[in-house]
């Protein structure tokens, strides 16, 4: 079976992975990016199930350089939860015993990408899809001839060229948030906000919406398999992942114009003018400007009958194609390693002879629906929290807006 996966990312490559290890499928992985580390985000939370759905589809070695390049949340403390002004509010669970990992987006995506080997074809924008002369599904490009499959599968997230086709439309819409992603060395940082974030991570919240996530990362002194001949993460020691996050609007939208050290200080002036301590910000202020980035927040609908609105057949698609999930739960990207683990499973139903092409497509997008909803209802709440102080910071000022500063 001729598989064609669009979109190199996380879920593309994992599937491409998963279908180059079985006989009877022949895949190539198409993505627009030039290089496998050019990439958007920092890290990337796996839970057990994604960590189960990835070993399904990566050979054991691959695992092992995997876990000894990850952080193990079972090692970090516990998280906690503060305000704007620094003040410990609570504590979340006790991770000992939790399976999951962190891992940097670019080392995961280099270790697929080495799954996917010549398969892989960088560089490469598709255009559109559609049908050749015997109806088979068809990938054009902007500058090379089509490729013809038996499968053609949308990996291109929240954009998705493939999505749009099946769906006749968009699959997401803006979840009413931007977000701003940086990273920062804890020994950049005052010994005083050592102490205080700690070997954990955490997040605040701020007045009209504004919330701070502070993610802590050490792959190599928190390392899930201690193998340093193994270890290829981006990150070499502690170091804080952070989010930032304020409601959409003309204001905060302009933000995402800004790149490195001019983005960082309008964003600092931004929750400095929202009332929070210049403490809490320090790991903003203190990030490598370069790295610092302006996203929005889209999201697909919570339903499950909402989530791949077409009927099963020869094209389909797979991860924030689908189910386009905020980064508030961290979830998104194992739940795409769970989707492609689910569709290689049906696929080889095919392969034995046991079900028909859109029999199997029919059963994984069932599945994935409620994989979806489920991802996609835990990362809203978050993203309702943050909305709501929003709406009761303006109800409570006088004419329904906020003032631009907070005592």
């Amino acid at each position: 079976m001729r598989v064609v996966v669009v979109g190199g990312g996380i879920g593309g490559l994992a599937l491409g992975a998963g279908l180059r290890r079985h006989p009877g499928f022949q895949v190539t992985v198409f993505d627009r990016d030039g290089e496998v580390a050019a990439t958007g985000g920092y890290h990337i939370t796996l839970d057990g199930r994604a960590q189960t759905a990835l070993g399904k589809l990566v050979a054991p070695e691959f695992t092992e350089r995997l876990l000894a390049s990850a952080s193990a949340l079972r090692l970090r403390d516990r998280d906690a939860f503060w305000d704007h002004r620094g003040r410990l509010l609570g504590h979340g669970p006790d991770l000992g015993q939790d399976a999951g990992i962190d891992v940097d987006r670019i080392t995961l995506r280099t270790l697929l990408a080495e799954a996917v080997g010549d398969d892989l074809r960088l560089g490469r924008t598709v255009s559109g899809v559609g049908h050749d002369a015997h109806g088979a599904p068809q990938v054009r490009f902007a500058d090379a001839p089509p490729v013809t499959a038996d499968l053609v599968v949308g990996a291109d997230g929240v954009h998705s060229l493939v999505a749009r086709h099946l769906a006749g439309g968009p699959t997401n819409s803006p979840a009413g948030v931007i977000g701003f992603s940086g990273r920062t060395a804890l020994g950049d940082l005052s010994p005083r906000e050592q102490r205080r974030l700690g070997p954990r991570s955490g997040l605040a919240l701020g007045p009209r919406g504004t919330a701070l996530y502070v993610g802590f990362l050490d792959p190599v002194g928190n390392a899930v398999l201690d193998a340093p001949e193994l270890r290829m993460s981006v990150t070499t020691g502690p170091t804080y992942i952070w989010g930032a996050m304020l409601p959409e609007s003309v204001e905060t939208d302009a933000l995402r114009g800004l790149r490195a050290g001019a983005l960082r200080a309008a964003l600092l002036d931004r929750f400095r003018r929202r009332g929070w301590a210049e403490a809490t910000l320090e790991v903003i202020a203190r990030a490598d400007p370069g790295g610092v980035a302006a996203f929005r927040f889209n999201a697909a609908s919570t339903r499950a009958a909402d989530l791949a609105p077409w009927p099963a057949g020869p094209v389909t698609a797979l991860g924030d194609a689908v189910h386009a999930t905020p980064p508030t739960a961290g979830m998104g990207a194992g739940a795409a390693i769970r989707d492609a683990a689910a569709l290689l499973e049906q696929l080889g139903e095919v392969a034995g002879g046991a079900a028909t092409l859109p029999e199997a497509v029919g059963r994984f997008e069932a599945g994935m629906r409620l994989r979806g909803s489920e991802v996609l209802t835990l990362a809203m709440e978050g993203v309702r929290l943050i909305l709501a102080t929003a709406d009761a910071d303006a109800a409570a000022t006088p004419g329904g807006t906020a003032p631009d500063t907070v005592g």
